[in-house]
């Protein structure tokens, strides 16, 4: 494209004087994949093929060694309670708290549920008052200053089975037993991995060892627990006369951990029918209202006349 050529007139003077136009300079085309030579292409796309394939191969050896993938993943068990619209067994729930009381307690505490949670749900009110009464609580100072002890009431929560962590530590051997409150919402799998657990314990396979003091189990990660195994078929006897075997022992406290970990479980999926069909009224209506009245008083057109 030439460039246009100024003139200039000097005062005084009858020349002109051209002045030399600017050079305009073109970018450059940049370099595409397509337009390089065969022999850059055949090197560049080896140079990724093996990049990729390091890439691939580090993941795969890093995949291969994490702590996660040395345990055995829980199956899906078929609870009652796991549909849309299914409640807790409160029968399970039940037992499941004897379970905890005579299994579980030994070593393990809940220490954010009281004994006022199992009214209405496991036990009546006199049932509960009665559980409490039977555990001595220190409480005080009294007028004297001093600490007493005290039968215990539904405000007061379920005892611990050691005065502090330092003491669990050395009656386990090191290890820290977890509490259960929540154990259930804070492990991977809930009730099916503390089922799975719970009935899990066999002996190692060929050629690995377990250190003394821990136990074979294939659910726990790093397949060596130091949780003896709690249960084991007529560890108890039910009050209601359910045979105590072992996957009977384990589904009850797992039912029971389950309704620790989310107490309002039941309350929950009731307010979700209750919504469920509030909204098959509410919607058709609002269908209705939409499409059949205000939609006529949106698209309606409004002329206007002129005065005469």
């Amino acid at each position: 494209m030439a460039a246009a050529l100024r003139v200039a007139v000097l005062p005084g003077s009858g020349r002109a004087l051209l002045r030399t136009p600017k050079t305009i300079t073109t970018p450059k085309a940049k370099m595409s994949f397509a337009s390089l030579p065969r022999g850059q292409k055949a090197a560049l796309t080896a140079l990724g093929v093996a990049g990729a394939g390091a890439a691939g191969l580090a993941l795969a050896l890093q995949c291969s060694v994490k702590a996660s993938d040395l345990e055995l993943h829980p199956p899906n068990y078929p609870w009652s309670h796991a549909g849309l619209l299914s409640s807790l067994d409160h029968a399970s729930v039940r037992r499941g708290y004897q379970v905890y009381k005579q299994v579980c307690s030994a070593c393990h505490s809940m220490e954010y549920l009281a004994f006022r949670n199992l009214v209405g749900v496991s036990h009546t009110e006199e049932e509960a008052k009665a559980l409490a009464e039977d555990v001595e609580v220190v409480d005080g100072p009294d007028d004297t200053g001093e600490m007493f002890t005290r039968p215990g009431k539904l405000s007061d929560y379920f005892p611990k089975p050691y005065a502090n962590p330092e003491a669990a530590r050395a009656a386990n051997n090191g290890a820290l037993p977890p509490d259960l409150s929540y154990i259930i919402n804070a492990r991977h799998g809930g009730e099916d991995y503390v089922f799975s657990l719970l009935t899990g314990y066999c002996e190692p396979p060929a050629g690995v060892e377990v250190r003394e003091g821990l136990y074979y189990n294939p659910y726990f990660v790093g397949q060596a627990i130091g949780m003896a195994p709690p249960i084991y078929n007529e560890i108890l006897e039910y009050e209601d006369g359910t045979p105590a075997t072992m996957s009977q022992v384990a589904k009850d406290v797992c039912t029971f951990l389950r309704w620790a970990s989310e107490p309002e479980h039941d309350q929950r999926k009731r307010m979700g029918l209750k919504v469920l069909m509030g909204s098959a009224i509410v919607v058709p209506l609002l269908y209705y209202m939409k499409r059949h009245r205000w939609a006529v008083l949106k698209s309606r057109k409004i002329a206007y006349r002129p005065p005469k």
